[in-house]
């Protein structure tokens, strides 16, 4: 295991714009009917869902390279059902659309699909080498996680800093979405005050319906307070109301205003559909953003 008291440098800031977003395989047309909204070579994640095989991600990647952008795999240890079946998906992966970067998480099952019980497993076993992979993005939890206290999230996520820059790899961190703005400002301090100075990308969740948000936090595990609820404009009491993400934005905006915190990028979470989403925030970056230190290069909620 990595010396966890020792520092962290990153690679090199990654490639890409200044946010990412996310798609599921049954949804990449949503893609292609946004395509000419997207900014050109946009990371654009591709969930691991239960309900979807491999074919579908496979071809969810391959529209997205065709389409300009940069194919980015989510890859659930948990539902990886061997060893076989990791490299079948790697390789077709590969094949199809020669993704720059992957993101390892642990996933949802309760009881793992086969012998990889979160992603420290899976980084334990020669995936890196054996697919060429020199990129990967981590998760990162400013709000806690449901099943894992809140130093062993931090404990793993520096075991995985530390082991994925001793194999030579960079490192990216993403992070799940949320409703407290002030949660992941003191997060990204804690961050950096540990030495990790690996780029963020911070989750922001696109406009929805406030019952469709409640309704993917609560499968996130992400419970809002009340009081968290009322900062972001949330109404328990109206869940018709379609609402965007502007106070929570500003406020992250402004927490961050002055603060030494690195390369922070973003990563929508297009729960409103892919177009929507990304309107909003093409009129958000980078003009709305203030501090450019934040943001430019170079200035699911499962176990671990």
């Amino acid at each position: 295991m990595p010396n966890l008291d020792s520092q962290y440098q990153s690679a090199p800031p990654p490639q890409g714009g200044l946010y990412a977003l996310e798609v599921t395989g049954k949804d990449i047309a949503q893609v292609e009917a946004a395509k000419a909204d997207i900014p050109p070579g946009t990371p654009i994640n591709i969930a691991f869902l239960g309900n979807e095989d491999h074919a579908q991600r496979v071809n969810a990647a391959r529209v997205i390279r065709a389409s300009g952008f940069d194919p980015v795999p989510i890859i659930s240890s948990r539902r990886l059902r061997s060893e076989r079946d990791r490299d079948d998906l790697l390789g077709a992966l590969i094949a199809a659309a020669t993704p720059s970067r992957v993101i390892l998480v642990g996933g949802d099952p309760a009881v793992p699909a086969g012998p990889f019980e979160d992603s420290l497993a899976l980084l334990r076993s020669n995936l890196l080498e054996r697919h060429s992979i020199h990129h990967v993005g981590i998760v990162g939890y400013p709000e806690g996680h449901p099943k894992i206290d809140t130093n062993t999230l931090w404990r793993c996520l520096k075991w995985k800093v530390r082991f994925l820059q001793d194999e030579g790899c960079s490192v990216e961190i993403t992070t799940q979405f949320g409703f407290d703005a002030d949660a992941v400002v003191q997060w990204i301090v804690r961050l950096r005050r540990e030495g990790i100075d690996a780029p963020v990308r911070i989750g922001v969740p696109g406009p929805a319906d406030a019952g469709k948000l409640l309704r993917y936090a609560k499968q996130f595990g992400v419970e809002p307070s009340a009081a968290v609820a009322r900062r972001y404009g949330l109404s328990m009491s109206n869940l018709d109301q379609h609402i965007g993400p502007e106070r929570y934005w500003d406020h992250l905006a402004a927490g961050m205003d002055g603060g030494n915190l690195g390369t922070v990028m973003y990563h929508l979470y297009p729960f409103g559909g892919i177009l929507n989403g990304v309107r909003w925030m093409n009129n958000r970056i980078p003009n709305k953003v203030p501090a450019s230190r934040q943001l430019a290069p170079g200035s699911r909620r499962a176990s671990t």
